[in-house]
């Protein structure tokens, strides 16, 4: 017989957390960026849950968890690789400023959801370099480079 059950049940806990290491936000040509890092601790399926809070109200702006605001539906898409939850924002301006959340959670995860913010100010946006930047040069070389055959092509043919 156990001594303490709910110890063993923090010690479970802990072993299922999800820990949201990182947000991070950053301008991608008119998009907005976030960037939510989390280290995985299971493999349960994940949820997420993208918000703003300006004038004191929250707005949902993509989420798995609840229901996204009209206003944000067409213009978000979230993507999601290894560790990181991306949320992308078309047409971002000055008046879509404010706290930004990232809310992770793990089903069957007991320990609660991960909560994190950062403000978002536009002028105060760095570009965003690196990832998605790659991934856009290497589609168009890409394609460069499958053009290149019927460049030739085309060479022989006026031959």
């Amino acid at each position: 017989p156990l001594s303490n059950p709910c110890l063993l049940l923090s010690v479970l806990q802990v072993a299922h957390c999800q820990m949201i290491k990182d947000l991070s936000a950053c301008l991608l040509g008119q998009s907005l960026r976030v960037d939510c890092r989390y280290e995985n601790k299971t493999s349960n399926p994940l949820t997420y849950e993208f918000s703003i809070t300006k004038d004191n109200r929250k707005h949902v702006i993509h989420s798995t968890i609840s229901v996204s605001e009209n206003i944000y539906r067409s213009r978000a898409n979230v993507t999601m690789h290894k560790n990181l939850v991306c949320l992308y924002l078309q047409s971002f301006t000055t008046s879509d400023e404010g706290v930004y959340m990232c809310e992770l959670k793990a089903t069957n995860d007991y320990t609660g959801n991960q909560i994190k913010n950062i403000t978002v100010i536009k002028d105060k946006l760095e570009k965003c370099a690196g990832f998605s930047l790659l991934i856009q040069n290497t589609s168009w070389l890409l394609l460069l480079l499958l053009s290149l055959p019927l460049l030739q092509a085309v060479d022989f043919v006026s031959l």
